[in-house]
């Protein structure tokens, strides 16, 4: 699941346009220019019926949108919630926004502190 959601990020051009390839699993590279999305899956489960596993799973997967002003990371997570929000296609089941939160990384150099958008989204998908 997590190789093809960051493809799927990468692939479309609206995000693509304000990341170029700056996608990625759990951290953004140190010296890495902004913006950037960083996802992280805070929980992963399979699905389960009677007979066993049904072959569906869910996963609560944080997507972090940062960028150097509030108004180009508010920007970037509209074009990943466009995406993303009721997506359905492949091995993707059903995507959907669960909840989202604006914030700024902490720090001691306010010029260096860059801004993140926060989304948390359900990804129902097919196990591959």
């Amino acid at each position: 699941m997590e190789e093809q959601l960051r493809a799927l990020l990468l692939n479309d051009g609206g995000i693509s346009s304000h990341v170029a390839n700056r996608v990625n699993f759990g951290t953004h590279p140190q010296g890495q220019p902004f913006p950037a999305v960083v996802l992280t899956t805070i929980s992963d489960s399979e699905g389960y019926t009677l007979q066993g596993p049904n072959g569906v799973s869910e996963a609560r997967v944080q997507v972090d949108c940062y960028a150097d002003s509030y108004g180009a990371a508010k920007l970037l997570s509209r074009a990943v919630r466009s995406l993303l929000s009721g997506y359905q296609n492949g091995a993707f089941q059903g995507v959907f926004l669960a909840g989202s939160r604006d914030s700024r990384e902490g720090g001691s150099n306010d010029a260096e502190r860059p801004y993140r958008t926060s989304m948390d989204f359900m990804v129902q998908f097919t196990n591959t």
